[in-house]
Order: C-alpha cells, then sequence, then structure tokens
C-alpha cells in the first residue's frame, strides 16, 4: 500500500509539473502548440527508449523489442496523442483555471461513467469523498473561470476524454514502464504528419524548447510510467479522484516557487479534496479488510 501511494504521490507531482510547464511555454509565446507537443512526445520517446533495455525483460522464445513494440497498444497511442495535441492547443484560448476544470471534469466522467456501466458500484462513502473532492476542486478555481471559447472547451474536453481513456488502459500494464515506452513510440507516425503539416507556421525560442524537453521527457515520460506503475494497485474509482490533487499540488507549486501567497481558499480547497480522496481511499481499503 505504501509503495502505491509514493508512486501515486510523485505521479501527481509530475502532473502538476507538466501543467506548469505547458502553460509556461504556450502562454509566453516562446513556441507554438504544434511543436510543443511534437518536442513533448520527442522527448517523452528518447527518455523511455533510453530507460527500456533496463526494464523491458524479453522471454526466451520472445520476440525483441523492436517487434514486440508493433504488438502494444495502439490504442493508447492515439489517446495519448489526443490528449497531448487538445492539452496544447486548448490552453492557447483557455485561461488556467477553466482549463483545469474542463480537464479534469471530463476526466472523472469519462473513468466513473465506464466503471458504472462496467457494473463497478460505489460505496457511500466513496460518493461522499468524491464530491468533496469535485467541491473543493471547483472552488479553488472558481476565482479564474471566465466564459470559455468554444473551440477551446471542445478540444479541452476531447483532451480529458482521451486522458481518462489512457489511463483505465494502464490499469492493465503488466509491465507499466515498457507499456508507456511503446505508447509513446507508436505515436510517431501521428508526431510526423503533425509535423509536416504545420511546420511552415512552427516557431519557437531556446525557452519554449527547453520547456518542451522538460515536460516531455520529466513530467510526460517518466512520471507517465509511474503513473501505469501506480495504476496496478488502484481502483478506478481511486484513479479517477486523486487527479483532483493536481490543481491543488500545482497551487502550492506557485506558493513555494513562485511567492504566491497561501490565502483562505487554498487551504479550504486543499483540505476539501485531500479529505475527498482519504475518504475514496479509506473505502476501499475498508471493502478489502472485509473480503
Amino acid at each position: 500500500m505504501l509503495r502505491i501511494v509514493m508512486l501515486t504521490s510523485f505521479a501527481m507531482l509530475a502532473f502538476a509539473g507538466n501543467s506548469v510547464l505547458s502553460r509556461l511555454a504556450l502562454a509566453s509565446g516562446s513556441i507554438d502548440a504544434a511543436s510543443f507537443s511534437s518536442i513533448r512526445l520527442l522527448s517523452g520517446i528518447a527518455i523511455l527508449a533510453l530507460l527500456l533495455p533496463l526494464v523491458a525483460k524479453v522471454k526466451s522464445g520472445e520476440k525483441g523489442h523492436f517487434q514486440q513494440m508493433f504488438r502494444g497498444s495502439y490504442k493508447a497511442a492515439v489517446y495519448l496523442f489526443l490528449y497531448v495535441i487538445g492539452f496544447s492547443y486548448a490552453y492557447l484560448t483557455l485561461d488556467t483555471g477553466v482549463g483545469a476544470l474542463i480537464l479534469f471534469g471530463s476526466v472523472q466522467l469519462t473513468m466513473i461513467l465506464i466503471s458504472l456501466f462496467g457494473g463497478t458500484r460505489f460505496r457511500q462513502l466513496e460518493w461522499l469523498g468524491l464530491l468533496m473532492a469535485v467541491v473543493g476542486f471547483v472552488y479553488l478555481v472558481w476565482p479564474s473561470l471566465t466564459e470559455p471559447s468554444l473551440v477551446g472547451f471542445i478540444l479541452m474536453t476531447l483532451a480529458g476524454i482521451a486522458w481518462g481513456l489512457y489511463t483505465l488502459k494502464g490499469r492493465g500494464a503488466e509491465q507499466p514502464v515498457r507499456d508507456t515506452a511503446y505508447n509513446f513510440i507508436k505515436t510517431l507516425p501521428m508526431v510526423a504528419v503533425l509535423m509536416a503539416l504545420t511546420l511552415t507556421e512552427a516557431r519557437f525560442d531556446i525557452q519554449g524548447v527547453m520547456l518542451a524537453v522538460a515536460s516531455g521527457a520529466l513530467a510526460s515520460g517518466l512520471g507517465y510510467a509511474i503513473w501505469y506503475m501506480a495504476l496496478t494497485g488502484l481502483q478506478n474509482v481511486q484513479a479517477a479522484v486523486v487527479q483532483l490533487t493536481v490543481p491543488v499540488i500545482a497551487a502550492m507549486g506557485g506558493v513555494i516557487f513562485a511567492g504566491e501567497i497561501i490565502d483562505e481558499r487554498l487551504i479550504i480547497a486543499s483540505l476539501l479534496v485531500l479529505g475527498g480522496v482519504l475518504c475514496v481511499f479509506l473505502s476501499r481499503h475498508q471493502a478489502a479488510k472485509t473480503a
């Protein structure tokens, strides 16, 4: 249990860092959305390709890594690509608060609805935890909400749905780092098409490229591999609710690294979100003990 908590915590830190890095790069105009997305995915591929020989075990009689790559989940690669590209373009027209609300709202709805249709029944404590976390999340981002652009809303909704599906796909990962690496590698044809279609519009400077590389290699490549590792010990509702901690962590990062002030809203929102997550985890823990 402690291992899963640690892995989940590291993954949420990576997600929060990714939001900050993406916003810094795109809001400043240091790089365009297509170039940022392409460099982000290529950097993730590079770091995971370096790790792959260390973690991917090929049993006797199995095909090598190169051949295995084409036997993996193409669906996960498509979900990953759609999330990255939708996220990048949506943030060109959305404020941070409303973007986070649309993204994580879409993630929650996708994962919870699929779980319910799949026969999962949530306990009262889980519903309470989910409600607390959602209320805390909305309360945190409410002051920054503005009327979203229709295009930005659609793109971020698609990004959230894609990420929810990508997360659900990861619950069946036998070798999380290997599977994450193959997912990233299989986005290469899509990245190539994207770069070809947007080549004439590409613009970036050193800062934008460095932010994209950090987002891709550290927050995305390593972060998503850790997330797939954590998912082996999380139920769907736990995986859905725990992601609502990301905006809270990002806000805390603003306090630590950007000199922002801790106010009453941040404290109340943090307590609600973290309390809600705790309720969900306690419910599942009690259910496991009873079983």
